[in-house]
């Protein structure tokens, strides 16, 4: 018990000090490789946040690119007919915002309108007399479309409360605008140009200033509110929620930015009409029975129906207004659309001129076309947010290429920005969902396998190779104490039988016994000092025994004359028995090593059936079908527990403690049984049977060994 202690405390102390050296050798490892990891994700994750950073620069110029050009669309577009070339010239023709289907690079665009200061709604695409259209080449069915789209942009607009229906408007305020209309005295062209050149800086302020004072009207005040709601107000269904209900992890500081502008003449261009700007519109003269047409009055049959010059036409009165616009706005309505309108001041009267926008094709043309055709989209989510609430989330994982649960908006928070004016409402926000590990990444990953794979293999194989000393010198000291046992013994008892002879204290009748004593104890002894010699012989490498041609019998008899006086001395009876098949085989062997088996196997026999109650060592020979002879040695006692089967054979290996062991033996005689079988290319085992054990051992029979 006290050595098992002492073992344990080895293995214990041994484990200590490993476990010790280990978080030594690994925590600083283990501390540089994370470090180095993380300052590579962290470049990993720049590097992505540029990308994301230059993907919504592209996005945001290609927008206000768009909403330049609509910027730069003169007050009269938004009409049917506008004046054309020089005044004197009778030349109108159709507005560009006039053609149908409605031409626009604008993804989702429904179409223009324009609301005067009663809150009356009018489009280019109808012309102000319906039966004239055949004179503008617009056909019955296309007139039809025409009137239909006006009708959808006027339910819209209607269902935001942003407009009245047409039937709300009274004849009164028909009069009231009509009776603002441009009625001041004429003047040439040249004047007229004059004038608008030497106003300058001077006039625009005055148009601001009177476009400030002057109060908005009734039938547009639902445009003033527009942006005024609070965030999260809008009646309209959101599946994807609000901003702060997104639940992103934030491991690395992202700061909101507003992306760069291109520094391109239309960029230029839109940073000046940041700003209100004055623009001056020709427009005709009403004379006699007038029709108000975007907000100005014209003769019914002052102008020719087509557009043409004809010489032969009465001249046109042609007036130039000067007007007032502010900057584009950009809001989104309860229904969903988006709407992007601007405020002209004309004569006193003020404007809502516009375009009203598909949410979902404006998004997926202008944001998540683009989008897609990056790499963030394999590895990032995009999230649109308008006012904080979650427009769309775009995902180039999914083959739809959205997401439609707030479930989904999972993900590191890699890069937000917001757009520019008039869109800066309009946020993008990308959530990471798996950073890529790049090159270097998986040379620190590898590196990092590759470290672990040394400590873990170093560690474990400097702690088998410490049990294994450890358990070497158990065995060692084992084997030690087990010799100094088997030889003192027997020692001490032939001394003392040799002295009792020697002084004649011993009668005759009992000199027998004493000599046969003295001799099984020598042969004992010489089996051990044989054991001890042969693995000796083992441990150094020796060259391998001279291998014989001999048939069974032959082995046999050699076997029998070897262990039957062992056996007989001991008490046990011996019973021989050879099958005439295997006697006549043949088999390649050392006969002096086969011997030294059979009488280690003999003498493990004699020692742990010393109590059965059937004495008897059965030695047997067999021919087996796979061409093998096969040895038994067979005893009647107790047999072997089922898990040291494979433990027996072991070198210094005993079932039982040293201190405790009631069979003498030094644990070497089944493991010397086992490494010399092997050497003759046999093979040795062990079973149980009822009662007691067999060791068989089997050596393939030489091809040249029957007889014919």
């Amino acid at each position: 018990m006290k050595r098992n202690h002492l073992e344990r405390l080895n293995k214990s102390t041994l484990r200590w000090w490993l476990t010790v050296l280990f978080l030594t050798l690994a925590i600083p490892t283990t501390l540089l490789i994370q470090q180095s990891y993380s300052r590579l994700k962290w470049e990993t994750f720049h590097q992505h946040q540029l990308m994301a950073d230059e993907l919504t620069n592209r996005i945001n110029n290609h927008l206000i690119r768009l909403i330049t050009i609509e910027e730069q669309r003169a007050f009269t577009d938004y009409s049917f007919l506008n004046v054309a070339g020089v005044s004197s010239a009778n030349f109108l023709q159709c507005s560009p915002l006039s053609k149908y289907p409605v031409q626009s690079e604008i993804p989702g665009l429904i179409g223009y309108f324009q609301v005067d200061a009663a809150g009356k709604l009018v489009t280019p695409f109808i012309p102000e007399d319906n039966e004239k259209a055949g004179s503008y080449g617009i056909t019955e069915q296309e007139l039809a479309a025409r009137i239909d789209l006006q009708n959808r942009i006027q339910l819209i607009l209607n269902k935001n409360r942003l407009v009245r229906t047409q039937t709300a408007i009274s004849g009164k305020q028909d009069k009231d605008v009509h009776s603002n209309s441009l009625n001041k005295p004429d003047s040439g062209l040249a004047e007229r140009e004059k004038d608008a050149v030497s106003s300058g800086a001077s006039t625009l302020k005055g148009k601001l200033e009177k476009s400030a004072a002057s109060p908005a009207s009734e039938g547009q005040a639902a445009f003033d509110e527009l942006n005024k709601i609070a965030p999260g107000k809008s009646q309209q269904e959101n599946k994807l929620g609000r901003l702060e209900d997104v639940e992103l992890r934030q491991s690395f500081q992202v700061e909101a930015t507003k992306p760069k502008l291109a520094e391109t003449k239309e960029n230029i261009t839109g940073k000046l009409q940041k700003k209100a700007r004055t623009e001056q519109n020709i427009l005709p003269e009403g004379i006699g029975k007038a029709k108000k047409t975007a907000g100005y009055a014209m003769e019914e049959s002052s102008f020719p129906a087509t557009s043409a010059i004809r010489s032969d036409a009465k001249p046109l009165r042609i007036r130039t207004f000067e007007s007032a616009i502010d900057p584009f706005e950009f809001s989104q309505l309860d229904s969903g659309h988006f709407v992007l309108f601007r405020k002209v001041w004309l004569n006193g009267q003020r404007y809502i001129q516009g375009l009203l926008i598909e949410k979902d094709f404006f998004l997926q043309g202008n944001i998540n076309s683009a989008f897609q055709e990056t790499a963030l989209s394999q590895m990032s989510d995009l999230l649109v947010v308008f006012q904080g609430n979650v427009l769309s989330a775009f995902t180039g994982r999914s083959p739809r290429g959205y997401l439609s649960s707030a479930k989904e908006l999972t993900g590191e928070l890699l890069y937000q920005a917001q757009l520019s004016d008039p869109l800066s409402e309009l946020q993008l926000i990308f959530s990471i969902t798996r950073l890529p590990v790049g090159s270097g990444g998986w040379v620190i990953i590898w590196l990092t396998i590759v470290l672990v794979i040394v400590f873990f293999g170093g560690f474990y194989a400097l702690y088998r190779l410490g049990i294994g000393q450890i358990k070497l010198v158990n065995q060692q000291q084992d084997f030690v104490s087990a010799v100094s046992h088997e030889l003192k013994t027997p020692l001490t008892s032939i001394r003392m039988y040799g002295e009792m002879l020697q002084a004649g204290w011993v009668d005759e009748c009992r000199k027998l016994s004493y000599y046969d004593f003295i001799l099984d104890e020598s042969e004992r002894l010489t089996r051990l000092i044989n054991n001890v010699l042969q693995l000796a012989k083992l441990t150094r490498n020796d060259k391998p025994p001279h291998l014989k041609c001999l048939t069974a019998a032959e082995l046999m008899d050699g076997i029998q004359s070897k262990v039957s006086s062992q056996i007989m001395r001991a008490g046990f009876e011996l019973k021989l028995s050879c099958d005439q098949e295997a006697a006549q085989a043949k088999i390649k062997v050392n006969p002096d090593s086969l011997i030294q088996i059979m009488i280690n196997l003999v003498d493990n026999a004699i020692k742990f059936s010393a109590r059965a109650d059937k004495k008897v060592i059965e030695l047997s020979c067999h021919l087996l079908t796979t061409g093998c002879v096969q040895f038994i040695v067979r005893d009647f006692g107790p047999g072997v527990a089922k898990d040291q089967m494979k433990k027996i054979f072991k070198l210094f290996y005993r079932s039982e403690n040293e201190l405790t062991r009631e069979t003498v033996g030094t644990g070497i005689g089944l493991a010397l049984a086992h490494q010399m079988t092997m050497n003759m290319n046999g093979k040795i085992d062990v079973i149980n049977v009822r009662p007691g054990a067999e060791f068989r051992i089997n050596f393939p029979v030489a091809k040249f060994s029957r007889n014919s």
